[in-house]
């Protein structure tokens, strides 16, 4: 495990949710926590639909690619968090595992993905208040 806490977001494509969540992450939490995100069967690029929401809210994700998820990327995150997509992490004793109930933001438009965008926003708001809240060993 690294010195600061460390969060991975998976959904199967690793193109939207997950994407949008790991972003929302870094723009959030700035250095304080380290970002990952993985899919089981990622998709070949980020969805558009997904990049143009993130940048109507000024965040570029247009670099980012889509990565396969790993035992390692795992055991090296203190958070797992699944997009309520049926994907399963690896369990592993010590580790904090949460569900995220979101629409799949695939084959959408930018006006559907938009209250997607938003709802993650809400819920990486309250990861980062708890793990700021939470005490360092």
């Amino acid at each position: 495990m690294s010195p600061m806490p460390s969060v991975l977001f998976v959904c199967i494509h690793n193109a939207g949710r997950s994407q949008m969540a790991a972003a929302w992450l870094r723009h959030l939490a700035g250095d304080r926590i380290e970002v990952r995100s993985a899919g089981s069967a990622p998709a070949s690029a980020v969805n558009p639909a997904a990049v143009e929401a993130m940048r109507e809210v000024g965040i570029d994700m247009s670099a980012e690619v889509p990565k396969i998820l790993t035992t390692r990327a795992v055991t090296e995150s203190d958070v797992c968090v699944t997009m309520g997509c049926g994907d399963t992490c690896e369990v592993f004793p010590g580790k904090r595992y949460l569900d995220w109930k979101l629409d799949d933001p695939a084959g959408q438009g930018v006006e559907s993905v938009r209250p997607i965008r938003d709802a993650i926003k809400t819920l990486v708001e309250g990861l980062v208040a708890e793990i700021d809240s939470t005490p360092t060993h």
